[in-house]
């Protein structure tokens, strides 16, 4: 028996993102959120640890300048990604051209 590979979803979270709510979108988009998502970072992680079939990728192309342009909500988003990460072992979170953090 083969075991079948699937191509992981892809949502890359561009530095130019100037709210959460531009996040939240991308998300929804590319990893396909479902309907009930309640747009918030604790909602957030639970869709993500739980409502998101895997495999999927999030890339954070320049962390410490999206940080800056979120605000306190910016360095709890990339926590979030980081529990997402350690939860699941289908989830990948990619640090582009600002660094890991």
């Amino acid at each position: 028996m083969t075991k079948k590979i699937t191509k992981p979803k892809r949502a890359v979270i561009s530095a130019d993102c100037k709210s959460i709510d531009a996040v939240y979108d991308i998300l929804a988009r590319d990893l396909g959120l479902p309907a009930h998502f309640g747009r918030n970072l604790d909602a957030l992680y639970d869709t993500l640890t739980g409502d998101v079939e895997g495999p999927f990728v999030v890339v954070v192309e320049d962390a410490p300048r999206l940080k800056k342009a979120l605000g306190a909500k910016g360095a709890v988003l990339i926590g979030v990604f980081e529990d997402v990460a350690r939860a699941r072992r289908d989830a990948t979170i990619m640090y582009g051209l600002g660094g890991r953090r």
